[in-house]
């Protein structure tokens, strides 16, 4: 069973020489047989169809069976000449199929390390002739930066030139912390007006600065259009869930002591015959019977 062939494909075999299609198409176990022969009988799985190069070779396909190689096809190309009664193998491939599973694209070596590979101990050396960088002895461009480095006396081997300081700014403004960034978009207040926002020297320092706030965006760039909730302008909000209250758990058991019932009476009390008569309390020092009323005194004659 051979695969579909295409209309084209059909008219060109048709104006082949009489026969050769035949012997070409023809070939298919001999084809398997190669495969098997090669990789091992369990390796070929089923026939696919067959393609035709040229007039005098045609490639037969098998499903391949292999660990690791998952939608992949055997192609086994074989030849014939006018007049030939069989075909011979002329080549043997393992090809991925239109399934297969493919390696990812190849990457040079100075473009495989990405941002955030870099790991405690690694050396990454910047690529010969880095166009970001210029030598430190010579103008960096910003007016700000050569002056003061010219005035403090200090200096470094390279420098960030033009193109350095560009390719930041673009990464800067289009990352996490730009004015498109989801958190932005989500609030009107802006960095440029936030008590915690620390501005950078030089040229940079007119888009981007530093981020002094450790609830935020704490010691990254960002820009000054960059924005959050953690705003030194941002008011409290009003109510018991106001951090100027303590929380209220409402969900918190009070544990408080049941009062300790009284202990029963041992001995009866005598049974009471009729209102009892108020005494006056007798005590040591008091006496036995009430107080009079004090005598007034006499005058002295």
């Amino acid at each position: 069973m051979t695969g579909p062939i295409e209309e084209t494909a059909v008219a060109t075999v048709a104006d082949w020489h009489e026969g050769l299609a035949e012997v070409l198409t023809g070939a298919a176990d001999q084809a398997r047989a190669a495969v098997e022969e090669f990789s091992g009988p369990d390796a070929v799985g089923d026939y696919l169809g067959v393609d035709y190069e040229d007039p005098t070779a045609a490639t037969h396909r098998f499903l391949a069976h292999l660990p690791g190689y998952q939608g992949w096809q055997w192609a086994v190309v074989v030849a014939a000449y006018p007049g030939a009664g069989h075909a011979t193998i002329s080549e043997l491939v393992l090809i991925p199929g239109p399934t297969a599973l493919l390696a990812p694209e190849w990457v040079p070596w100075e473009r495989r390390v990405r941002p955030g590979d870099l790991s405690p101990g690694d050396l990454l050396a910047p690529a010969a002739d880095d166009p970001r960088l210029v030598p430190g002895y010579t103008a960096s461009g910003d007016p700000q930066v050569d002056e003061t480095a010219a005035e403090v006396g200090l200096g470094r081997r390279w420098v960030l030139g033009v193109l350095g300081r560009f390719e930041a700014a673009e990464r800067w403004h289009t990352g996490d912390y730009g004015p498109e960034a989801p958190m932005a978009r989500s609030t009107k207040r802006v960095c440029r007006d936030c008590g915690f926002f620390l501005p950078l020297a030089g040229s940079l320092g007119a888009m981007f600065g530093v981020c002094g706030n450790e609830l935020s965006a704490d010691g990254h760039v960002v820009d000054k259009q960059y924005g959050c909730g953690a705003h030194s302008d941002t008011p409290t909000p009003a109510g018991s869930g106001s951090p100027r209250y303590e929380a209220y758990d409402d969900g918190l058991l009070d544990v408080m002591q049941a009062p300790r019932a009284a202990e029963p009476e041992t001995e009866a009390s005598e049974p009471e015959t009729g209102p009892a008569e108020p005494h006056p309390e007798v005590g040591p020092g008091l006496p036995d019977t009430p107080e009079s009323a004090p005598e007034p005194l006499e005058p002295p004659d």
